[in-house]
């Protein structure tokens, strides 16, 4: 192949597996809320189990993005492109280490009974796991528009994580037999509205591959 067309093929196979990756943290998010929410302990050991998985797919890219810097020496924008998707793998490993942790948190409440039904703290895990699917989306397509509708989605979770954060203290004041809970399950929002912050990151970097900054405000 010429130079060009060698590029192009290793960025693919670099960008596909960088999908696939997306797609099996984006699974976790959504298996760990399952999880919690069903109290379903074989699903939050397999979320455990797993995780060696997204890490080794973290390994597997930042080997092939090392090689093709080494042995392509890109420029410009395939260098920015190359140099993200290293930030953005990271990241995702990160949110995994999330999932994990929640999937703990799962097998601790496995013989207790909830102090109350779980509505938010679900509808949270499912933002960001579509913030965290979008982001990526928006990165490989080039797509500032959606990078811009990910960006602002944040601030939505950050209001659901006060308005958690206030009901479970409340909650906690008011009794303390659930105090306990109240601190896990604000631990577990924790977790969450952190994973949409990685969903900002990675948008920050959509700018930074088509602009050259990471002025998202600015740019988008």
């Amino acid at each position: 192949m010429t130079a060009r067309p060698q590029m192009d093929y290793e960025i693919s196979v670099i960008t596909d597996e960088l999908l696939d990756m997306t797609q099996l943290v984006k699974e976790s998010i959504i298996n760990a809320s399952k999880s919690l929410e069903e109290k379903d302990s074989q699903l939050a050991r397999s979320i455990i189990d797993n995780d060696e998985q997204i890490d080794d797919i973290e390994d597997a890219i930042n080997d092939k993005c090392l090689k093709f810097l080494a042995t392509q020496q890109p420029l410009a924008g395939d260098l920015r492109y190359c140099i993200s998707i290293m930030k953005m793998v990271r990241d995702l490993e990160r949110i995994g280490d999330h999932c994990e942790d929640i999937a703990k948190y799962t097998l601790r409440f496995e013989n207790e009974e909830y102090m109350k039904e779980l509505i938010d703290i679900p509808r949270m895990a499912d933002m960001a796991a579509k913030m965290v699917k979008n982001a990526i989306d928006a990165f490989v397509n080039k797509d500032l528009r959606l990078a811009r509708k990910v960006w602002k989605a944040d601030e939505e979770v950050d209001e659901m994580f006060r308005n958690i954060y206030d009901e479970l203290l409340d909650i906690a004041d008011n009794d303390s037999t659930k105090t306990k809970q109240s601190i896990m399950f604000l631990f577990i929002a924790a977790h969450l509205e952190r994973i949409a912050d990685y969903g900002t990151n990675i948008c920050e970097e959509t700018v930074f591959v088509m602009e050259g900054n990471y002025e998202m405000e600015k740019q988008i």
